[in-house]
C-alpha cells in the first residue's frame, strides 16, 4: 500500500515578491500576508522583523546587531495516490524552512524545517469533523480515531524518501500556547530558548500533535512576553544548534506578533503563572495587515473542500492504509 502513496515536494521562496501558488491553502499565514494593496509592504516588514529578532538573540560577535539574515522557503508536500491506475495528488502538508545567512563570513547555514504548520486535513478534522461530532451534544468529546489519519500521513511524510533526501533533521513546529490552559514557569532556563513553562493539562493541539509523533515543551525566550509551544521529535535542546533554534524563534515569534498580538505583542510579560487570553487589551499592533476573521471563516470552507476532494473519494483506501500504518 505504501508504494501507492508517495510524496512530492514543492519549494517556493518566501520573500517580498512571494505570490501564493494555486495549491496553497488560502488561510495559510503566508498567503494571508501576501494579498491586497499592502502585500509587498507586509512581506518586507515581516522579513525585517524576523531579521531584527534574530540578531537580538544572536548577540555574540554581533556588536552592531546586523550580522545575520534569515531566508525562508515554503515547503509544500503533495500526497500522490495511485490505486489500480486511478488517483491524483492532494496537497496535505505545508511547512516552512529557515536558512541563516552570516553576512560577516558569507556563509549560508541550514536552519530548521517545520516552524509553521499548515494542513488541509487538519482543517477538515477541526472545522468539519469535530464540530459535526459535537453538534447538539451536552458534553464535548472527540470522534473515534480522531487525528489518526492525519498523524499517519505526517509520520509517513517525515519517513518518506522525499523528506529524507531534502532535509537532514526532523521538523520542529512552533505554535502559540493554548488560551484555554494555565502555564507555570519552572526553574529550567535555556540560553536561547529561555525560561521553560509547564501547563496544567494537555491541550487538544497537544493530543493532535502527539498523533503525529511529536511531543511538546514550552519556552519564553529572553525579550519575549509569552511562551511559545515547540513540537518536536527527539531532543529539542540537544538535536539543534543555537543558531538553528534562533531561526525558529525569530520567525515564529514574528508571525505570532502579527496573528495574536494580544498574547505575543502584549505590553507586559508573562509572570510565573500565566493564562494566555485573546481578550487581553493591553497590547500593541504591528504595521502589518492581517485578516484574522477571514482566516477563521475560510478554515471551514477548506475543511469542506478536503472532505469533498480527498476524504470521501479515497476514504476506504485511506482508512485501510492508516489502520495498517506501522512506523
Amino acid at each position: 500500500m505504501n508504494k501507492n502513496l508517495t510524496f512530492t515536494l514543492k519549494i517556493i521562496r518566501f520573500d517580498e515578491n512571494y505570490n501564493p501558488s494555486e495549491n496553497t491553502r488560502i488561510t495559510t499565514n503566508f498567503a494571508n500576508l501576501a494579498r491586497g494593496d499592502k502585500r509587498q509592504e507586509n512581506l518586507r516588514n515581516t522579513l525585517a522583523m524576523i531579521d531584527n529578532r534574530y540578531n537580538s538573540l544572536a548577540q555574540w560577535d554581533n556588536p552592531t546587531s546586523d550580522r545575520y539574515s534569515v531566508e525562508l522557503e515554503i515547503i509544500s508536500a503533495e500526497l500522490n495516490i495511485d490505486i489500480e491506475g486511478k488517483g491524483g495528488a492532494f496537497p496535505v502538508i505545508e511547512i516552512l524552512k529557515t536558512n541563516i545567512v552570516d553576512k560577516q563570513s558569507g556563509q549560508r547555514i541550514e536552519g530548521i524545517v517545520g516552524n509553521n504548520f499548515s494542513s488541509y486535513v487538519r482543517d477538515y478534522d477541526f472545522s468539519v469533523l469535530l464540530p459535526d461530532h459535537n453538534k447538539n451534544q451536552s458534553e464535548f468529546s472527540m470522534p473515534a480515531n480522531f487525528g489518526d489519519l492525519h498523524g499517519n500521513i505526517f509520520k509517513n511524510f517525515i519517513n518518506s524518501a522525499a523528506y529524507q533526501k531534502a532535509f537532514s533533521k526532523p521538523p520542529v513546529i512552533c505554535l502559540s500556547v493554548s488560551s484555554k490552559n494555565t502555564y507555570y514557569r519552572t526553574g529550567n532556563t535555556h540560553p536561547v530558548l529561555g525560561a521553560e513553562y509547564q501547563q496544567d493539562e494537555p491541550s487538544l493541539t497537544d493530543y493532535y500533535f502527539a498523533k503525529m509523533g511529536l511531543k511538546a515543551r514550552y519556552f519564553m525566550p529572553e525579550g519575549s512576553v509569552a511562551p511559545l509551544a515547540f513540537y518536536f521529535h527527539g531532543d529539542l535542546l540537544s538535536d539543534y544548534t543555537n543558531l538553528e533554534l534562533i531561526s525558529t524563534i525569530s520567525t515564529m515569534e514574528t508571525f505570532q506578533k502579527i496573528y495574536r498580538p494580544e498574547i505575543y505583542n502584549a505590553n507586559s510579560a508573562a509572570g510565573k503563572v500565566y493564562q494566555p487570553s485573546l481578550k487581553h487589551q493591553d497590547y500593541s499592533l504591528t504595521q502589518i495587515v492581517y485578516d484574522r476573521e477571514e482566516r477563521s471563516q475560510l478554515a471551514v470552507e477548506q475543511g469542506r473542500f478536503t472532505e469533498e476532494k480527498f476524504i470521501k473519494p479515497y476514504q476506504t483506501v485511506l482508512e485501510q492504509w492508516s489502520a495498517a500504518a506501522v512506523l
